[in-house]
């Protein structure tokens, strides 16, 4: 690995270890149904967002609660003098990313086939303190 690379590389692990995050891959909803959920939370503090996921009668909101349940876990981990009332957390990134697709053939009419796209997303949840941007 080459000097720059390595340095980058060494950057990146380094912001990475500072950020409290979680990241549900390959979920098995399409990506623009996800989002859907996702726009509702972002920006919200973490005890509102659950609360809001909680009675959202959509698919995705059960393991969007799940993932920002994790990140709160993650974020105590990291923070250990810290406790999550006092901080004052807040979602600073939620973001939906399309992942693979499972592809499969339905026949049809006169010998035809029409292809099916189940597809796949990736959700990624940032938190972030209110009270270290001030």
């Amino acid at each position: 690995m080459g000097k720059r690379k390595r340095i980058y590389a060494e950057k990146l692990k380094e912001e990475r270890s500072k950020k409290a995050y979680a990241v549900l891959r390959n979920y098995r909803h399409s990506p623009r149904k996800v989002r859907l959920v996702a726009d509702l939370v972002r920006g919200m503090d973490v005890h509102e967002a659950l609360d809001v996921l909680q009675f959202t009668k959509k698919a995705a909101a059960e393991p969007i609660r799940k993932l920002l349940l994790s990140a709160m876990n993650n974020w105590e981990q990291k923070h250990e003098d810290e406790r999550i009332e006092d901080a004052d957390l807040y979602i600073k990134e939620i973001y939906v990313d399309g992942a693979g697709m499972l592809k499969r053939i339905r026949p049809r009419a006169q010998g035809r086939a029409f292809p099916i796209r189940r597809r796949y997303s990736h959700i990624t949840i940032v938190l972030d303190s209110k009270n270290n941007e001030e």
